[in-house]
């Protein structure tokens, strides 16, 4: 029985403020096969498997758009520290649209 005084520590993404994926220990960048083999795109994608379409298959998302990627609930949301200053440094250093980077 967990104890009633750190309940609430487990339950604060419930307060009715979005989450941020990109907050989330589970939201993680990978890199996607483009072009001639030798290129590919950023894309980030939910570990604990929760971003799914509607057949079931996996859902990615463009590396720089997931700033904007929340949720209202997550039962597997980590939250990797203070959201709002995470948040302001991760749009500093996204890049302002989709690239193709070379291995």
């Amino acid at each position: 029985m967990a104890d009633s005084q750190s309940a609430p520590e487990l339950y604060d993404h419930l307060s009715g403020e979005k989450i941020y994926c990109a907050n989330c220990t589970h939201c993680k960048l990978v890199r996607v096969p483009a072009g001639n083999g030798s290129q590919y795109y950023l894309r980030v994608r939910c570990n604990a498997g929760k971003w799914r379409k509607k057949l079931g298959e996996e859902k990615v998302y463009k590396y720089f758009t997931v700033a904007r990627r929340t949720l209202d609930t997550c039962d597997m949301y980590e939250p990797m520290g203070e959201a709002k200053d995470f948040l302001k440094e991760l749009k500093k250093n996204l890049p302002i649209k989709d690239e193709i980077y070379s291995y």
